[in-house]
């Protein structure tokens, strides 16, 4: 196989480099290697090939796609952000630089994409009834019951604080920040170029992504990361809302080789169409849980739950992966534990190695 991964020298992009390079595949990279996220050059296996460019640019990508047959396309702006005037970069970033790679890939004839998407297209995860059991679609967290210590959304008709369950792809999706609505517009570009040109798109929406070469502690950077920074500097965690909140912390590496999978998956499929899979792991934890564990595992100061919380925030989101499992193979490999022990003490990026 021949691969393009846009934002191969990023966080999950050079993970995915490695998996492929595993596989004996023909890896080129298209990465912006912008300062900021890169304050040191990336050093790349000599089996690499490095084009240095932003997906925006038309003629940059004509030259990446040239000879490729799978293109998987990392490359984006992540994270919540710090407010509203984040969008035009995560429009441009997101959204543009997609419409740019699909359009050039119908130029070339190229028809496999996997996309890098993220279990924030659902909003507020799933929940039920306390009562009955049945599913609720919450409103938005109000702000009042957020400074009375009330985390959990409510049922929007009864009131009734309701109950976490586990997200599946048919789920309805409500991007409540500008990250999450620039995500599900990339989905939404993927199917409609997949109808368009009779092209095969696979979407993973990655749920909390952790482990080496994750960004050093940043605005935009995971959960995961922003603790592991605090305690590189000796400082505590600090959790917020109450360190409740109900996630899927996945592994990279068990990132990469979902989009391993889904890329093998395109190369024997006939019928042209989107499809959309969860890559999350079994296990569900808490923010609070990695808190702790990356406290314990790098023998740092205990976290600290502050109360606080940001109205971009949603409450739970844990993901089924069952439907990846049955139609492509993969589950995850490296468990939670293992994983956190491994991250408390492996450099991030822009960290001294």
């Amino acid at each position: 196989m021949k691969l393009l991964i846009t934002g191969g020298a990023g966080f999950i992009g050079s993970h995915i480099v490695d998996a492929a390079l595993a596989k004996g595949w023909s890896v080129r990279v298209l990465d912006s290697l912008s300062p900021d996220l890169h304050p040191a050059p990336p050093v790349f296996d000599p089996r690499v090939e490095l084009l240095t460019g932003d997906v925006t640019d038309p003629a940059t990508v004509d030259s990446a796609l040239r000879g490729i047959d799978t293109v998987c396309h990392q490359s984006a702006k992540v994270g919540l952000g710090v407010s509203f005037a984040d969008a035009p970069d995560y429009i441009r970033n997101n959204d543009y630089a997609t419409a740019v790679l699909l359009a050039a890939m119908e130029r070339h004839s190229i028809r496999r994409l996997v996309l890098a998407s993220s279990m924030v297209v659902y909003g507020e995860g799933a929940y039920a009834d306390p009562w009955t059991g049945l599913p609720v679609r919450p409103g938005p967290r109000a702000e009042a019951d957020l400074r009375a210590g009330i985390y959990d959304p409510r049922d929007p008709d009864s009131g009734a604080v309701l109950v976490p369950a586990m997200v599946t792809e048919d789920a309805a999706l409500d991007p409540r920040n500008v990250y999450a609505a620039s995500k599900l517009s990339q989905e939404h570009l993927a199917a409609a170029w997949a109808r368009g040109t009779g092209g095969l798109a696979v979407a993973l929406r990655y749920h909390n992504v952790y482990g080496p070469r994750m960004p050093k502690d940043t605005p935009y950077a995971g959960v995961a990361s922003l603790f592991r920074s605090a305690l590189a500097r000796g400082e505590a965690p600090r959790v917020f809302e109450d360190g409740g909140q109900r996630r899927s912390f996945i592994h990279v590496r068990d990132v990469a080789a979902a989009n391993i999978a889904a890329a093998e998956s395109l190369s024997g499929a006939g019928t042209a169409g989107f499809r959309a899979y969860n890559v999350g792991a079994d296990e569900v934890r808490t923010i609070g849980d990695v808190a702790t564990a990356l406290s314990s595992f790098s023998a740092g100061p205990a976290p600290v739950v502050t109360g606080e919380y940001r109205l971009g925030d949603v409450r739970h989101v844990t993901a089924s992966s069952e439907l990846i499992k049955a139609e492509l193979g993969w589950a995850p490999a490296v468990g939670f534990d293992e994983g956190m022990r491994e991250f408390a003490t492996a450099p991030l990026r822009g960290e001294p190695v």
